[in-house]
């Protein structure tokens, strides 16, 4: 298949996703294949909360845009003009074992496994079954030559040449351990922090409420500790994120409000509370469902040096230019396609596996 037939490929199926949002499911007849998938994906869509309860409507909605805007002819092109594709030597076959946490998380790596040639060995998550397969068939329905390389496993992974596995820092020792023996991207748990400094503007915070908020803070990307200067006041940040109030209507959300909010207090922590979010003072960057974490400081030079030296747990970094290379507020959850999981060059990893 040429380089060229695989990104059309993915820029029909950014054409077809671009078609169903949370306000307006719109058909476009000239979507390739719509006849036959586009009433059964807006099923799908409907039914993942049943198949795992994280997984509203409006959160796979907006999965399905993010990777509809990321998947346009522009971004494609720039993401891989970076790489020359002549050193891929023949098929390779790539496991991928996915995590299941937000809605097709797994997207990235599979579209990157089949753009560099290889074929694709898929081992979903529990959580997560439904969504990838079914753009799998949607990519074999508009260009059959993707039937012979992409196949999803349910057993025991076999016959493989490279891995790359996800999931929490216990799992990761087992596929550190397991794939010894193979060419490997082994991701462990990482989380994501803030900066402020107390300047940050009303729309900036209520930004910052997305990255909090969005997946129910379920995702790596999503803010889970606050670095605050010495002296700040919550008062401006607890106005801006009570846009953010229904979240406390979704029960399993409620349900984890209720029991960290106990826990806590049961442990005697002091807590900043206003009835769907608690800050809790701490030094760990991964915090429960429903809390995050912060803590201040009183030099951002030495903030800089250990986040710098705590790199490795820590995804991505929201600031309004506090730090070098961090990312605006609101924009966590809508990565380019060039912005890889902690900072792993994907691409480079296949071209050379």
């Amino acid at each position: 298949m040429l380089q060229n037939e695989k990104k059309q490929s993915f820029i029909e199926l950014g054409k077809f996703l671009s078609q169903f949002s949370e306000n307006d499911c719109k058909k476009d007849n000239n979507v390739l294949s719509n006849d036959l998938f586009f009433d059964d994906f807006i099923k799908l869509i409907h039914l993942s909360q049943s198949h795992n309860g994280w997984y509203t409507p409006e959160q796979v909605f907006f999965a399905i845009q993010s990777w509809a805007n990321a998947l346009t002819e522009e971004n494609i092109n720039k993401w891989l003009s970076a790489y020359s594709f002549d050193a891929v030597q023949g098929d390779k076959n790539i496991a991928l074992i996915l995590a299941g946490n937000i809605p097709l998380v797994g997207f990235h790596d599979f579209l990157s496994v089949l753009i560099t040639g290889h074929n694709v060995l898929v081992k979903t998550s529990s959580n997560d079954q439904y969504l990838l397969p079914f753009l799998a068939k949607y990519l074999i329905a508009i260009n059959p030559d993707f039937a012979n390389k992409i196949t999803f496993v349910e057993g025991k992974l076999e016959n493989f040449d490279a891995v790359i596995a996800t999931g929490s820092n216990n799992t990761a020792r087992y596929f550190e351990y397991y794939f010894k023996d193979k060419p490997s991207i082994i991701r462990k748990s990482r989380n994501s922090v803030a900066v402020l400094n107390g300047k940050e503007t009303k729309e900036q915070l209520v930004a910052l409420g997305e990255d909090i908020f969005r997946y129910f803070g379920l995702g790596c990307r999503n803010v889970s500790k606050l670095f605050v200067p010495e002296g700040y006041k919550f008062d401006a940040f607890f106005e801006a994120i009570f846009e953010y109030q229904d979240v406390i209507h979704y029960e399993k959300y409620a349900n984890n409000y209720d029991y960290n909010k106990a826990v806590f207090l049961m442990s005697n922590f002091k807590l900043l509370d206003n009835g769907f979010l608690t800050l809790k003072e701490d030094v760990s960057h991964a915090s429960p469902i429903s809390s995050v974490f912060y803590e201040t400081y009183n030099n951002i030079e030495d903030l800089k040096q250990r986040l710098q030296a705590e790199n490795e747990q820590i995804q991505c970094i929201v600031s309004d230019n506090l730090i070098e290379n961090s990312i605006s507020f609101g924009k966590t959850q809508t990565p380019d396609l060039w912005d890889y999981a902690d900072n792993i060059d994907t691409i480079s990893f296949l071209l050379i596996t």
